[in-house]
């Protein structure tokens, strides 16, 4: 029989045993090996039924048991311990309020998914796992975030195999009441709600679910409330499902419910209003309208409150290809707003001029989202360094006549929070070395370089725990393919080859990610009896444990995870490769750590990050990897191997799979394995071990969370807020008059006539030229502009390269033909082939960047000259 209604019993604590409420209500315990292991006293069996969640193991523990421990001495003094601990934690200084600087009262954080831990599973991948990443370093260093996203009721899908190894997908049904969340509550005690108001005067609802990340507020907003109607209740049903318009609802709701949701959370609580905005990735780029529409409210015209917005906002794409970006039909958000639908005081036409793919080659039909958040953010950024010069050329038709290397997105490369994802034995190792409070603030601050006291590790102690965490992982596979060929339908009888299903002692190679093609699942299968041969070689085999999932709409996706299911599912091999299905958090924590060697081969350069091998990293595990995303800025041979890509223009895609899988196969047999399986006289792998080493010692502190978080602050959060507080509304309106004005004249500027003090076309190194230019300004004057110098070395078609930009300064008044003058030096610095060139650019002092407006002028052709050769 089915219950036809459901509720959620709470348990009712003795009070002794109170403060394990709080404990198990901020997800601190997430990251805390102290709390967990509190949680998992409480009772052992029933934790680890509850999947190591404090909410549902009290929920289950009988009320005996409660009893007992409420009368137990030695555990009331953990939990006084403990729970001492966390209010130090919630309440004492820390980095962020160490800072001489006057930094943002708050930042509100937007994103589509949040992977805090399992047991509030709101996340489908990489983005989402960094989100959570984000806020627990945030939280971590003391930095006053909010996080806002949405509670979807299904989250994001599990995974099963069939019989034949296609991906099955389950959604199972999330209870708020039975997840680490409470409802954010107004003054008088009844739910909180956001109200969006859609065509036909109907409306969208939304409860506010308060989930508390350390320090961090993260605010979820929920459409299954009963004043909806039954599609409305529906649109935060799944993470990344439905159709276009259940997507462009999901991201309205983010953005703008998620503003009035910052504002209700703020008002409520006394919590500081945020000075920063920060976008990540184009989901959230709704809230810009929202802030727009409050600013409108207060007095301000449009162009004044979107340069108020602007100064602000942070937008961080993560997105290296034009496919993976949201786009919307006009039509379609046009119907959403306007006088009939929601922000009914905001013109639909500049609504869609923000989103509108203005460019070369763009599509004026479609909203594009990350354009959006582009014109919508003074201050914009990749996720490494690679993906920032992706980033600046695939956007670089928004700026049009600058070079890519000039568009204003810079890079703050990813990083990984080092507490969630460091195995509890690989941090006892080190804090043994350097107590625990020294290696907490390692792993959290991330203000070392270097983590030098690597160096005094034995290498006995290095090699026994690669060993027994690789044991504990072998363990953790049998369990879990036991558990999926049931799934698949086998029986007991069928599966006594599991327990001989790898060997603690053989070099393990981890794989693990979303299924996209272009992550190339499969390119290990490119050979399939070279591949072979290297599992079953009888002195140095290799084994493979492999998780992923394709998206519930990508066939093709499934097609790669069945062909390699297939091939593991080989009597001959299935005790040396396995597929391990519903990748997620809780089976990530322990993949990490027991992997050897952790493989990556997207096609380059389409990683924008890829953080799995960072964690991996954490723990010791060597990185063999295309040079993509951060792998392409952090290599070194001391920690890892770089497989060769062929990624010229001309390359057959077939071809090049063949040519890099040919190259993952040499590097697997003439270098990895002999460097793992080759002993020194104490009968331990000496290079295999100065590896890990080094990989701790040196990419430990560069890949971690706490890192990412300061530089979001010290080079993007910073000068936000200070933007921002400068941006009163008499400077905004000043600034977007300003702009209108330029853009109006900009064609009345010119470069008409250079000279310099030499003539010749060789020059001495050191030498410094006088370089003299006569501009037109129209109906501008120097104050609007900066007219520059742009030097460097030059190519074969005269390019500048690597150029530097040097203001020059105006001479006098504008002669008799309205023409002025500006003169400077030009240092020739560097040998070889050397050029300048001349450019005017505006010039405003509450602007970010020079190619903010997108306008320059350069000098004609006729007025080119040849690069000067410098000897």
């Amino acid at each position: 029989m089915k219950a036809i209604r459901r509720f959620t019993v709470r348990p009712v604590l003795p009070e002794p045993l109170r403060p394990l409420s709080d404990l198990a209500r901020n997800l601190r315990w997430s990251w805390h090996a102290e709390t967990r292991d509190l949680f998992r006293s409480v009772d052992p069996e029933r934790w680890a039924a509850a999947g190591g969640d404090p909410v549902r193991l009290l929920g289950s523990v009988a009320a005996a048991r409660l009893g007992e421990l409420a009368a137990d001495r030695a555990f009331l003094d953990r939990l006084a311990a403990v729970a001492a601990d966390l209010d130090a934690y919630m309440t004492g200084e820390r980095w962020y309020q160490a800072q001489t600087e006057r930094l943002p009262a708050a930042v509100a954080y937007f994103s589509p998914e949040f992977g805090i831990t399992a047991a509030l599973p709101q996340y489908s991948g990489g983005l989402g796992i960094l989100a959570g990443d984000h806020l627990k370093a945030a939280s971590d260093l003391g930095a006053p975030l909010i996080g806002v996203g949405l509670l979807y009721r299904h989250g994001y899908f599990r995974q099963s195999l069939s019989r034949d190894g296609w991906q099955q997908e389950h959604y199972p049904v999330l209870d708020p009441n039975e997840l680490p969340l409470d409802q954010l509550k107004e003054a008088d005690g009844t739910p909180a709600h956001v109200v969006l108001a859609l065509p036909g005067g109907r409306s969208l609802r939304a409860r506010i679910w308060l989930a508390q990340v350390g320090r961090v507020p993260l605010l979820l907003l929920d459409s299954d409330v009963e004043e909806n109607d039954l599609g409305e209740r529906g649109v935060t049903d799944r993470l990344y499902g439905g159709g276009s318009e259940h997507r462009l609802l999901q991201e309205m709701l983010l953005g703008i419910g998620g503003v009035r949701a910052v504002r209700a959370y703020c008002a409520l609580t006394g919590h500081p209003e945020p000075e920063v905005f920060h976008t990540n990735e184009g989901h959230a780029g709704f809230l810009g309208l929202e802030r727009i529409a409050e600013l409108r409210a207060g007095g301000l015209d449009f162009d004044a409150a979107l340069e108020t917005v602007r100064a602000g906002t942070v937008f961080t794409t993560h997105t290296p290809v034009p496919a993976g970006i949201d786009r919307f039909d006009r039509e379609l958000v046009a119907r959403h707003f306007g006088p009939h639908a929601e922000l009914p005081n905001m013109e639909v036409d500049r609504i869609l001029r923000l989103g509108m793919e203005t460019y070369p080659g763009g599509a004026p039909d479609l909203f594009n989202m990350a354009v959006m958040g582009l014109r919508l953010a003074q201050r914009a950024n990749g996720v490494s360094l690679l993906h920032g010069d992706v980033s600046r050329r695939m956007f670089a038709g928004l700026w049009p006549g600058f070079d890519a290397e000039e568009v204003p997105i810079t890079s703050v490369t990813n990083g990984v929070h080092a507490p969630t994802w460091v195995a509890p034995e690989v941090y006892r190792l080190g804090a043994r070395h350097i107590g625990a409070r020294r290696a907490e603030e390692a792993l959290s601050v991330g203000d070392s370089d270097r983590w030098d006291s690597v160096a005094d590790i034995a290498d006995q102690d290095i090699w026994e725990l690669r060993r027994s965490l690789r044991e504990l992982l072998v363990l953790e596979v049998r369990e879990r393919l036991r558990a999926s060929w049931r799934q698949r339908g086998a029986g007991t009888a069928e599966l006594g080859w599991i327990d001989g299903v790898l060997d603690p002692d053989v070099l393990t190679i981890g794989f693990a990610r979303r299924v996209p093609s272009y992550k190339r699942l499969t390119l290990m299968l490119r050979d399939r009896d070279r591949l072979r041969n290297l599992l079953l070689h009888p002195e140095r085999p290799v084994q493979f444990v492999i998780a992923g999932k394709a998206h519930p709409a990508d066939d093709g996706g499934k097609r790669l995870i069945q062909e390699l299911v297939r091939f593991a599912d080989d009597p001959r091999v299935r005790h040396r490769i396995v597929f391990l299905p519903d990748y997620g958090m809780a089976m990530a924590q322990k993949l990490y750590p027991g992997c050897d060697i952790w493989l990556n081969n997207p096609l380059r350069p389409l990683e924008a990050c890829g953080t799995s091998g960072m964690k991996a990293a954490l723990n010791g595990c060597l990185n063999l990897s295309v040079l993509d995303g951060w792998w392409d800025e952090w290599f070194q041979p001391d920690f890892g191997w770089a497989i060769p890509t062929a990624d010229g223009a001309g390359t057959d895609p077939d071809r090049r799979d063949d040519i890099e899988a040919a190259a993952l196969y040499d590097l697997l047999e003439q270098r990895i394995t002999p460097c793992f399986y080759e002993r020194g006289r104490d009968g331990m792998p000496d290079r295999w071990i100065e590896m890990v080493r080094r990989t701790l010692s040196l990419l430990g502190p560069k890949v971690l969370a706490g890192r990412m978080v300061r530089e979001y602050v010290e080079r993007l959060y910073a000068p936000a807020a200070r933007a921002h507080r400068a941006m009163d509304p008499d400077s905004a309106r000043a600034l977007a008059a300003w702009k209108a004005r330029v853009r109006s004249a900009w064609h009345g500027v010119t470069v008409d006539h250079v000279e310099t003090s030499v003539t010749a076309a060789t020059a001495e190194l050191g030498t410094t030229l006088g370089l003299r230019v006569r501009v037109g300004l129209g109906d501008l004057g120097p104050d609007d502009v900066e007219v520059q110098a742009v030097s460097g070395r030059v190519d074969e078609e005269d390019r500048l390269t690597d150029a530097t930009a040097v203001p020059l300064k105006p001479v006098g008044a504008p002669d008799a033909e309205g023409r002025w003058v500006y003169e400077g030096p030009l240092s020739l610095d560097r040998t070889g082939p050397f050029g300048y060139t001349v450019r005017i650019l505006p010039g405003h002092r509450l602007l970010a960047s020079g190619a903010e407006l997108g306008l320059l002028a350069v000098p004609s052709e006729d007025l080119a000259g040849a690069g000067l050769l410098m000897r």
